[in-house]
């Protein structure tokens, strides 16, 4: 409990929290197990940070000014009210870990606080559902602009923000077959499922599992990526010896889907020479190939060798809105005013890269956000700048032929995150 309190801490202090959990587990010789239970606890925290900090509010006389502390109670509040079974040893842990904080200074103040919501059994919990901020687990911007904008559909991905998050994995065609990947998983006694047609390169998982233990992974048979990100490379609409470019490529997931789909000659670019290197390591495991360069895609001189692309595929940087359920701490870091942040950084790579996409070629315009700024309203302002944009319908996965579009919400549930989709075509 001590060690996810300093990771929550470290979130309340600003922090990425993958960050954070990185940090502590290069200093302290964690056996797998413990890294787990870390790592589960403080981001189940933070997918409630909001009802915790509404708990809070109401069961102290006035704010707590340390941080840690604040973390530790945080932490202890969500395992009193996910494990009630559990609550006298959650009390007792936390006391404990209350020791190593500020010189046991707040010992008495936890447990105190602990016992209180011991005696008042559910009224505190009860409470917190009235509350718009606690009962959505989400900060009031973003439940307003859910509610604003996704109306009948808004509880539902409120919710969907809030559960763990499924595992999935894409098998490889190029190495694997879907039946004989089940069969793997099956005799490993890893309980899998084939997500359907929608998606027929799928398998969906029962639980998430290490990837240590996933059979044919080291060999490039499956790699692990969420259903809706497998949309993208098809909605691509790729052919052999079409020349693409992936712009926002790392870790290299989609670069990968792409390369097993058809053979092209892939040009992945990202501006970070540390997440580049994963699109690297992913595309050795999976014996495919691809020229990976790190740049910022919107400084052509710094990369383009002026030849035009006949796909590109523009994973954008975003919210992040629609996968917040795999990064908790994006949802109580994220502003208000970051929408328009990246809807401004969005609009300028799509402005670059439509320099570089070849007459008759198309750009798959993706974000893994659900607000209606970063998605179909950039689209609609793109479209409204460039008199040679044509919008071209998507065909396949969740859609009909009889029922295809020029864009795509797909909203998150517990099968799959949340992305938006744009086919973009330039005139000839």
């Amino acid at each position: 409990m001590l060690h996810a309190a300093r990771a929550v801490e470290s979130v309340i202090h600003g922090r990425n929290l993958d960050q954070a959990l990185a940090a502590q587990a290069a200093n302290v010789a964690w056996p797998a197990a413990m890294r787990g239970a870390v790592q589960d606890l403080a981001y189940s925290t933070l997918r409630d940070f909001g009802r915790g900090d509404f708990l809070l509010a109401r069961l102290l006389a006035r704010p707590l000014e340390a941080p840690a502390v604040r973390a530790l109670l945080l932490i202890a509040l969500h395992r009193l009210e996910s494990h009630p079974g559990a609550a006298h040893t959650t009390v007792d842990q936390a006391v404990e870990a209350a020791y190593h904080l500020h010189d046991g200074a707040f010992k008495g103040l936890v447990n105190a606080v602990l016992r209180n919501v011991l005696r008042q059994a559910e009224a505190p919990f009860a409470a917190a559902e009235a509350d718009l901020v606690a009962r959505a687990r989400h900060p009031r911007w973003w439940v307003e602009t859910v509610q604003r904008e996704l109306r009948e559909h808004a509880d539902a991905v409120l919710a969907a923000g809030n559960l763990h998050p499924p595992m999935a994995l894409r098998v490889n065609p190029r190495r694997a077959e879907l039946g004989c990947v089940l069969a793997e998983l099956d005799a490993v006694d890893i309980v899998a499922r084939a997500y359907g047609d929608d998606i027929p390169q799928c398998v969906m998982l029962e639980r998430p599992v290490p990837v240590a233990r996933l059979p044919g992974f080291a060999e490039g048979r499956v790699s692990v990526q969420d259903a809706g990100a497998q949309l993208a490379a098809p909605w691509l609409d790729v052919a052999a010896g079409q020349r693409v470019l992936d712009a926002c490529a790392a870790p290299g997931g989609k670069t990968a889907h792409i390369l097993e789909l058809a053979e092209v000659e892939l040009t992945a670019l990202d501006f970070d020479a540390t997440r580049a290197a994963r699109i690297d390591a992913n595309l050795a495991r999976l014996g495919l190939v691809a020229r990976v360069r790190v740049a910022d895609c919107r400084t052509l001189d710094h990369w383009w060798d002026g030849r035009p692309f006949d796909r590109i595929l523009a994973d954008v940087p975003c919210t992040a809105s629609g996968v917040a359920r795999r990064h908790p701490d994006i949802k109580w870091l994220r502003r208000e005013s970051d929408v328009a942040r990246f809807a401004g950084q969005s609009r300028d790579i799509l402005d670059a890269l439509w320099r570089v996409l070849a007459p008759g070629g198309k750009m798959l315009f993706v974000t893994c956000s659900i607000f209606a700024r970063e998605n179909q309203q950039q689209v609609a302002a793109f479209c409204d700048r460039h008199a040679d944009c044509l919008r071209v319908p998507l065909h396949g996965g969740p859609l009909s032929e009889a029922n295809s579009q020029t864009e795509h919400l797909f909203l998150p549930t517990a099968l799959h995150d949340g992305f938006y989709f744009a086919l973009l075509a330039k005139r000839t």
